[in-house]
């Protein structure tokens, strides 16, 4: 569970750019963070997960706050950025060890794991490649599997789907449906609606640094007052 309890984030002379903020991402959610660009969506993320410090407010993850307990909260967690920064002179087995040893997954787990969605990401055949020879997509494949390593009961995903093949961008949402069903939380960011109204239970609408929407996205197209897509519902309370 994610718990987002009235954030600000300010920039210098006291202009707000993430506005006292509220809302929860429940267990057995996959909770769609949808907004235009610079509405704050990559700031929240990057508040909820330690990168960025808090000015006002708190972030608890699974009970931990992120500013009193930070390394218990990282704990519970899995993050992919929205740009696939890693270290490049490694090859992609070698981070994936890197990241096993960092979170003490088991020996024979690891390569269960590392095998299994090398796999189903289509990447095996390239993890003794040093990473700076890797396309953006095959990056993006490889913190989404070294997140994956863990496996951490909360995922974070900022843009996850950018760069992504047809079948990686699908053996990544199945993968959430089935992190979600276990009882489990996925919260990720996104500009495709399409994919956010086909996989998610609930969405937050963000604009201009506030929370102008929590809900399903059937919930959003009734405060709309459209019956058609979730885009047109989104266009039409920002545009409101």
């Amino acid at each position: 569970m994610i718990e987002i309890k009235n954030v600000t984030q300010s920039y210098e002379k006291g202009k707000k750019i993430i506005n006292n903020i509220n809302f929860k991402v429940e267990d057995g959610c996959v909770f769609g963070f949808i907004g235009p660009n610079g509405a704050g969506k990559t700031t929240t993320i990057e508040m909820i997960t330690g990168v960025l410090d808090i000015d006002e407010g708190d972030i608890l993850i699974d009970g931990n706050s992120i500013i009193t307990e930070p390394l218990k909260a990282k704990k519970q967690f899995g993050f992919v950025p929205d740009t696939p920064d890693t270290f490049e002179k490694l090859t992609g087995l070698e981070y994936l060890n890197f990241i096993g040893d960092v979170y003490k997954v088991p020996a024979k787990e690891r390569l269960e794991k590392v095998t299994k969605l090398a796999k189903e990401f289509g990447i095996e055949n390239n993890l003794k490649d040093r990473i700076q020879s890797y396309s953006h997509g095959m990056k993006q494949k490889l913190l989404i599997i070294s997140v994956l390593l863990h496996n951490p009961k909360n995922w974070i995903l900022d843009e996850p789907m950018t760069g992504l093949d047809p079948k990686a961008s699908y053996t990544l949402k199945k993968l959430m449906k089935e992190h979600s069903r276990k009882g489990n939380t996925v919260f990720f960011s996104t500009h495709v609606l399409e994919v956010a109204e086909k996989i998610c239970d609930k969405i937050a609408v963000i604009d201009k640094g506030k929370i102008i929407f929590v809900g399903t996205c059937e919930e959003l197209k009734e405060k709309s007052k459209t019956n058609s897509s979730l885009e047109e519902s989104f266009l039409k309370i920002i545009e409101g």
